[in-house]
């Protein structure tokens, strides 16, 4: 995959500028970059920390011919492969926290967004955002038992330039798969090698009917399957819910 990148010092959100890319033509591939972002936003609306300089911030255009239903799924894709990505750099063994946290050392190091412009028939765009915390020391008080970054981890500061190419090399490798098979079931063992929540006890947290059970990874579509105590298993899907551990936070 070609990435053509576009890089501002600082933005409101590099998912919205995306977007406003997307929206004027940006091809596939289209990579919106940024050093800091003043509204970062994370899942379920969460707000995303995004200081000067030490992170990484950017947002990847792509145009599937998918349905749009399985564009979710592209979540689960990039978070494989920013796994993949930094282990290949730092040797870190760096997780996945379903459906979209990358954890390392107990503590979110990774988000993921992923949104999405369709018609009746189609995929306009999908815009994934990724953020990184790389070279931050210092955390905010509600996250600093939470997130970590890859300095904190390593020990070391480390080249961002680096993570990114790093990252991109096996997304272009997984995204292809996905493209040939329209579902992660040729990169589903690969994520379930990585998935930290994997034979956990987790609870998932429906509004209307929250429960507890045993993570058993994830399926060919990416719901999660959770073991309940009378050894039935529930399919959770991401948009629907979200999963803690019981005990802390993964």
């Amino acid at each position: 995959m070609d990435i053509k990148i576009c890089y501002r010092k600082e933005v409101d959100s590099t998912n919205d500028w995306a977007r406003q890319m997307a929206e004027e033509g940006a091809c596939s591939g289209t990579l919106a970059l940024a050093d800091a972002q003043t509204n970062g936003r994370g899942r379920r609306g969460h707000d995303w920390e995004s200081p000067m300089g030490d992170n990484i911030y950017m947002s990847l255009i792509l145009r599937p011919e998918i349905p749009g239903f399985k564009a979710s799924q592209l979540t689960l894709v990039m978070g494989l492969s920013v796994s993949q990505g930094i282990s290949s750099v730092l040797g870190l063994p760096v997780m996945m926290k379903w459906p979209n946290d990358l954890i390392l050392s107990g503590k979110k190091i990774c988000g993921i967004l992923t949104e999405m412009s369709a018609s009746r028939t189609k995929i306009n765009y999908v815009i994934i955002g990724i953020g990184i915390n790389v070279n931050n020391c210092v955390f905010s008080a509600e996250l600093a038992d939470t997130a970590t970054s890859l300095k904190l981890a390593s020990g070391h500061a480390v080249d961002k330039r680096e993570i990114m190419n790093a990252v991109f090399d096996a997304f272009e490798k997984n995204y292809n798969i996905f493209l040939k098979t329209e579902d992660l079931s040729g990169i589903q063992e690969e994520y379930n090698k990585v998935l930290v929540n994997r034979d956990r006890e987790v609870r998932v947290l429906d509004p209307v009917n929250p429960y507890e059970g045993i993570a058993r990874g994830i399926n060919k579509i990416g719901e999660l399957l959770v073991e309940k105590p009378d050894k039935t298993v529930e399919k959770v899907y991401a948009g629907e819910v979200s999963i803690r551990g019981v005990s802390s936070y993964i």
